[in-house]
């Protein structure tokens, strides 16, 4: 198999227990800003929700049983550092507080949990 056959990522998924749905979207939706997806019918019986971020896709899928991810993690890169700032703001008014991490060389970084206990980092251009 070529080195060059996979070419990038369609989605991620995190896992969360059975009847997440509302909480789910309460937060990628309404304090992330992530857009909601409509999950195809074939896969919409086994709960969870699907959303847009960028021209990738992040799930919610049910795991049962249901473990959160404390480590691994995906990081959703925001537009800025401004933009960076901004979405903490509204993260912590919306009972979901980040944390900030050791920024990287043109990074800057932060943690916050999703309402199962997922890890979700947070990236921007620093400046």
């Amino acid at each position: 198999m070529s080195g060059d056959s996979i070419v990038g990522i369609d989605h991620v998924q995190v896992a969360a227990p059975p009847g997440c749905e509302e909480r789910a979207r309460a937060f990628y939706r309404d304090a992330l800003g992530l857009a909601e997806l409509e999950k195809p019918a074939a896969l919409a019986a086994r709960g969870g929700c699907w959303f847009a971020c960028g021209d990738r896709q992040l799930h919610v899928g049910v795991g049962r049983p249901f473990a959160p991810a404390t480590k691994a993690h995906p990081a959703l890169r925001v537009r800025d550092a401004a933009a960076l700032r901004e979405l903490i703001e509204r993260l912590a008014r919306a009972g979901f507080p980040a944390r900030a991490d050791v920024p990287l060389p043109g990074l800057e970084r932060a943690f916050v949990d999703d309402p199962f206990g997922n890890r979700i980092e947070l990236v921007a251009p620093a400046g």
